[in-house]
């Protein structure tokens, strides 16, 4: 029983989130911990003050592979602006695959590995790759793709985003 209240206020938080986020389209993104590949650690509190790119995604998953020279094509158009983007691997991902991606494929930014499973859990229980949130610079989420976005669509959002107080 004692097991089943964590898990239990845990769907009611994410209930009460999708309700806002479905209401509003924007919510707070879940406070998350993301273990980088170097054993630092990033929060989602970190993410404030930049608009900011949270994409799931595996090795494995062929989608993912084709739209990452689109992703780092993106961070590099805006880092400079306060732009910035976190790529997390799914727990399913092994660790060595993702190194040998993130070097192989020089990827410019931060990428984390959810070995638990509990960062896409709290995301919104991410299962399909790529998922790819944006996040403002408050912390909200304002758009959930499932899929390889539009990144013509995604690139006006950006701009839009970046150019908020």
């Amino acid at each position: 029983m004692k097991k089943l209240l964590p898990v239990a206020a845990l769907v009611i938080a994410l209930a009460a989130g999708a309700g806002v986020y479905l209401k509003t389209g924007v919510s707070t993104a879940p406070a998350s911990t993301f273990v980088l590949l170097d054993g630092s650690q990033k929060t989602t509190e970190d993410l404030k003050g930049k608009v900011t790119l949270v994409n799931f995604w595996a090795t494995s998953c062929v989608t993912c592979v084709a739209e990452m020279p689109k992703v780092i094509a993106t961070y590099d158009k805006y880092k400079a602006q306060g732009y910035d983007t976190l790529a997390v691997a799914m727990s399913y991902d092994p660790p060595s695959y993702v190194v040998n991606f993130t070097e192989t494929r020089k990827l410019p930014f931060k990428v984390a590995i959810d070995n638990t499973g509990a960062v896409a859990k709290a995301w919104g229980d991410v299962a399909l790759t790529p998922t790819t949130y944006i996040v403002n610079k408050r912390g909200e989420i304002v758009k959930r793709y499932v899929g390889e976005p539009d990144f013509a669509e995604l690139h006006k959002l950006i701009e839009k985003l970046l150019a908020e107080a």
